[in-house]
């Protein structure tokens, strides 16, 4: 599968360079892997337009749904997330979530429990 066929949701984005959500976003860009950054600040990030979460924006041909939302925000944004029919979901760490792992699964998602950053890293993604 091409890079160019991984087009990535990440949940969570942010512009501050101190959160992992931005590392990612660099790591994408960098690799020129296509990402759509979600999240609650509308602002940019390596030239991408953060998305409003709460505007639940439609997003085609996803492949993967990277998490950067603690399991205490994420209930609410299940419908939408399985909305987005990707083909996998990330948790990272600090995101594991048993009850959104087994909807993933039941709706034939890939779940893992993963570090994006680390899959970035080693080639894995």
């Amino acid at each position: 599968m091409n890079k160019e066929d991984k087009k990535t949701v990440i949940l969570g984005a942010s512009t501050n360079p101190m959160r992992y959500a931005y590392t990612a976003a660099e790591m994408f860009a960098e690799r020129k892997i296509p990402f759509v950054p979600v999240g609650i600040k509308k602002e940019n990030v390596f030239g991408q337009e953060i998305l409003d979460l709460k505007e639940k924006p439609i997003v085609a041909d996803v492949h993967t749904v990277t998490l950067y939302l603690g399991p205490q925000n994420q209930k609410e944004w299940y419908d939408y997330i399985l909305s987005l029919k990707p083909k996998r979901i990330i948790f990272n760490p600090g995101t594991e979530n048993q009850e959104l792992f087994d909807l993933a699964k039941a709706n034939n998602i890939e779940a893992c429990r993963a570090c994006n950053l680390v899959l970035l890293s080693t080639g894995q993604f």
